[in-house]
């Protein structure tokens, strides 16, 4: 992952499992769910998108996610329905949930970049607008 301080949009990896519902979302070196760097300090989500956010593709996004999980690209799947922007100290930034379509989540591909897959109720150490952004998506996950 790069430094704390980038403005590039992250992204929220999950994995809903089919049969059982349960969801997870994939943590990187036990601090963040934001992918790929850490929100930096003082952020918060954003009640109103701002006028203007530059934002690479989604597709590149997800292909680095995929190069970085060794998985194939088709194995994640962007949640159009979701799009949450924090203010940083450097400006807005996109978040964006993107779904992992494997049957089991990748935990050893995972854990193999220093992640793993957490449930909402082992996320209370995460800073508040990650929490904040948790919960958003999650009521985003179970309306769909």
């Amino acid at each position: 992952m790069s430094g704390a301080e980038s403005d590039e949009a992250r992204l929220l990896i999950y994995h809903k499992q089919a049969t059982s519902g349960r969801t997870r979302y994939l943590q990187w070196g036990g601090t963040s769910v934001c992918a790929f760097s850490p929100l930096p300090d003082l952020s918060a989500v954003m009640e109103s998108p701002p006028e203007v956010v530059p934002l690479a593709p989604p597709e590149g996004l997800l292909v680095r996610e995929a190069e970085l999980l060794q998985i194939k690209p088709e194995e994640l799947e962007l949640e159009l329905e979701f799009r949450e922007y924090v203010d940083t100290p450097a400006g807005p930034v996109p978040v964006l949930l993107v779904a992992l379509t494997t049957i089991d989540p990748p935990f050893d591909k995972a854990a193999a970049v220093d992640g793993k897959f957490i449930a909402l109720t082992e996320a209370r150490h995460l800073p508040p607008v990650e929490l904040e952004l948790l919960r958003r998506s999650y009521c985003c996950i179970m309306e769909g």
